[in-house]
């Protein structure tokens, strides 16, 4: 078997073809909508899935790697194969994606001499480790092992970012030293210099862009005028943060248009085919003049939603795709049913105070450090001192805080502090020995631009009246150990709070979307799966509910509230998504 570029075309087995791929992210959608996604794929005219993996997924501590359940990429691959699709890899070791760090691990951040996408010996040895380690994964999948891995890619959109063509080149020797005898591509912007920085010997050169293919085309026609034509991400939406007016969506036609215009020049991979969930704390940022989160969802207004259904910018895609492909499409699988499951009211809360020290131990430092200089990477950290004297209407001062964080003298909240609000101090009064806590949000690290390498926490000087204040105790909270809170109170009154939820569900059940119009900022934890962060500033109101995360007979819902509550504690879980759609 064998996959290859020669002049202008894609060759398989020695015939020409042209890749009509979607974009799906293993990490993004559990494994049990595996096959209704990759039916659709099929039903619309696809021949190819393309996925990104993550580095920060698959090695969440330095050394030890993960490849089981939502992250077995080689399960993945295999059932995309039973379904007569071949597969586009990209690796990293950065994907971008709007995801938690660009892909990059955390802890990157706390080695010395450490510089990222760049021939940095510190960071070249960490990804080449992690690249050998994948490569076992995807190695005996590869078309020329039988298996259905036709290209992979070697860095992500590296024209927008630097210019290290060193860089670029010891990646494809990585590659190619560990056995990967498929084609390399690199993938980037449209402008020439986008192409000029991000291009490398050896690697087809492809390109990412939404609209006016003739037009983005244009540099690269001139560069690589005997090449073959493929945008490898053709976006088909956009992505949404929290405080946007609305969720983004655009036209269905317009975009079928597009795809059709692309696949008569060449190959296409629609960006997103399924945009799927950034559950947990996974979700990206973007940081220009403003830090711009991104919410849960990760709907994208793709083809397929959020929950995988079939979607009317599907449907004219695939009579688009008709077109390009000989003989009838599959039919079109059913969409997944949905359930409303009704609401329900906190059977008990605890506050975060009086648990800090079953969820976390403290650790001492003179004066507050960066979360990941604590050894976590995700979550909340909590910085506590006991103040030596008294303080009457003073500030305590930050010089950098990353990203939101709240000050509290006992359990009374003085403020809040955001990273896009200066100046980044609160104004309070104490009495000698009263306990200040500062409690600090990572609300997602930067996926895209030169402000990545920014940390969490409290980093940089800290004032209290003006001075430097010293002896803090910090709680790292990464939230993944919930089972140790010791619930019993019946109402919340006081900082910020765990409120669990207990119901009970027979027989099968089905996706649902949760409501949480009474509480104002915070995560839900369902059955121990975090389903990710919820905030009334919108645009999302729901979190999206999968299947298998519900179970028969008990089901334990935790919330964790920073901001309080708005109204009686109780949440909904409804048939209905609801992203904000204008």
């Amino acid at each position: 078997m064998k996959f290859e570029i020669t002049g202008k075309e894609f060759i398989k087995d020695g015939k020409p073809v042209k890749i009509i791929s979607g974009a799906v992210h293993y990490f993004r959608n559990l494994p049990d909508t595996w096959d209704d996604i990759f039916g659709k794929m099929v039903a619309l005219g696809c021949n190819t899935v393309e996925t990104y993996c993550a580095w920060n997924m698959h090695e969440k501590r330095m050394g030890e790697f993960d490849f089981s359940g939502i992250l077995n990429v080689a399960e993945f691959l295999k059932k995309a194969q039973k379904y007569g699709l071949m597969a586009i890899v990209r690796p990293g070791p950065y994907i971008c994606a709007e995801w938690e760090f660009g892909g990059l691990p955390w802890w990157l951040q706390t080695l010395p001499e450490m510089e990222i996408r760049c021939s940095n010996p510190v960071y070249m040895g960490r990804f080449k480790q992690y690249l050998q380690r994948i490569f076992e994964e995807v190695r005996p999948l590869l078309f020329t092992n039988g298996g259905n891995v036709i290209m992979m890619q070697v860095e992500n959109e590296y024209g927008y970012y630097g210019d290290d063509k060193k860089y670029l080149s010891d990646l494809v020797k990585i590659y190619r030293e560990n056995g990967i005898d498929i084609p390399l591509f690199t993938s980037d912007g449209t402008k020439r210099t986008d192409i000029l920085d991000g291009t490398v010997d050896g690697c087809l050169s492809t390109l990412n862009f939404g609209s006016r293919v003739e037009e983005n085309f244009a540099a690269h026609d001139e560069f690589f005028p005997d090449s073959p034509k493929m945008c490898m991400e053709m976006w088909n939406g956009w992505f949404d943060a929290w405080g946007d007016e609305a969720h983004h969506t655009t036209d269905a036609e317009d975009y079928a248009k597009t795809v059709d215009d692309m696949l008569q020049k060449g190959s296409v991979n629609m960006y997103m085919f399924i945009g799927g969930t950034n559950f947990g704390f996974t979700s990206g940022a973007n940081h220009y003049e403003k830090f711009a989160p991104d919410v849960t969802s990760y709907d994208y207004d793709a083809l397929l939603t959020e929950c995988g259904d079939v979607t009317p910018k599907y449907l004219a895609v695939r009579d688009v795709i008709q077109k390009h492909t000989d003989g009838a499409l599959p039919p079109l699988p059913g969409n997944r049913k949905k359930a409303a499951y009704g609401k329900h009211k906190a059977v008990e809360c605890a506050y975060l105070f009086d648990n800090l020290e079953k969820l976390s131990s403290p650790q001492y430092s003179d004066v507050p450090k960066c979360m990941e200089e604590y050894g976590v990477g995700y979550g909340y950290i909590v910085y506590r001192t006991q103040l030596n004297r008294d303080y009457d209407s003073v500030k305590i001062s930050f010089e950098s805080i990353g990203d939101r964080a709240q000050v509290y003298v006992n359990d009374c909240c003085f403020g809040t502090v955001y990273v896009n609000d200066m100046p980044y101090e609160v104004e309070f009064s104490a009495k000698k020995d009263d306990i200040l806590s500062v409690v600090c949000e990572n609300m997602g690290r930067t996926n895209f631009g030169p402000k990545m390498i920014r940390k969490k926490g409290i980093a940089g000087r800290c004032l209290i009246d003006g001075k430097i204040h010293f002896g803090w105790n910090a709680y790292p909270l990464p939230m993944d150990n919930l089972d140790k809170i010791v619930f019993g109170v019946k109402d919340s009154g006081k900082g910020e709070s765990f409120f669990k939820f207990e119901f009970t569900l027979e027989g099968t059940h089905c996706d649902s979307f949760l409501r949480t119009d009474n509480f104002k900022k915070g995560f839900a934890v369902l059955n121990g799966f975090n389903l990710g962060r919820y905030w009334e500033v919108g645009p999302q109101k729901t979190l999206y509910v999968p299947a298998s995360v519900l179970k028969s007979g008990n089901n334990t819902l935790i919330l964790f509230e920073s901001d309080g509550l708005k109204g009686e504690p109780t949440v909904e879980f409804t048939d209905k998504p609801d992203l904000g759609v204008k």
